[in-house]
């Protein structure tokens, strides 16, 4: 796993939140509320439907992809700099999905896969006490096939 996990907080503007998006060159992230528990995820994905329902897109979202830990290309950054949305009033909590897809620590190689292929994800997060301690990718598991093999 990877032990760096970039979150926001719950209470982080829609406006705060894409700027952190764009600086960290990623397309969404773990949410976590005062306390430091997760309570849910945000993207991209998010913030453009949270524009397009307020009228503020002219077009649909379609441009934006969703998935943790993936490259914005150089347009998806500057069109979403471009965006014009109330993204000082609106709040993480009022878009994100409230569901985290996790596993514990102590979690096994072999549940970690299982409930990727179950739930088709591709990166969860590892948690401690309701707390992100890592993430853990389909990478990752590749990973570890190719050091067994050598």
């Amino acid at each position: 796993m990877n032990p760096v996990v970039l979150t926001v907080r719950d209470d982080t503007t829609v406006r705060e939140l894409a700027a952190f998006l764009i600086e960290h060159e990623i397309h969404g992230a773990p949410v976590e509320d005062r306390e430091g528990r997760l309570v849910g995820v945000v993207s991209v994905v998010d913030i453009a439907a949270a524009a397009s329902e307020r009228g503020a897109f002219g077009r649909p979202p379609g441009f934006f992809h969703h998935g943790w830990g993936n490259t914005l290309s150089e347009q998806e950054r500057r069109e979403l700099r471009q965006e014009e949305t109330d993204g000082d009033a609106l709040l993480v909590r009022d878009i994100m999905t409230p569901e985290v897809y996790a596993v514990p620590e102590e979690a096994t190689v072999h549940e970690v896969a299982s409930r990727m292929l179950e739930g088709h994800h591709h990166r969860l997060l590892v948690t401690r006490e309701d707390r992100a301690v890592g993430i853990v990718s389909t990478s990752d598991l590749l990973g570890l096939l190719l050091e067994e093999k050598e």
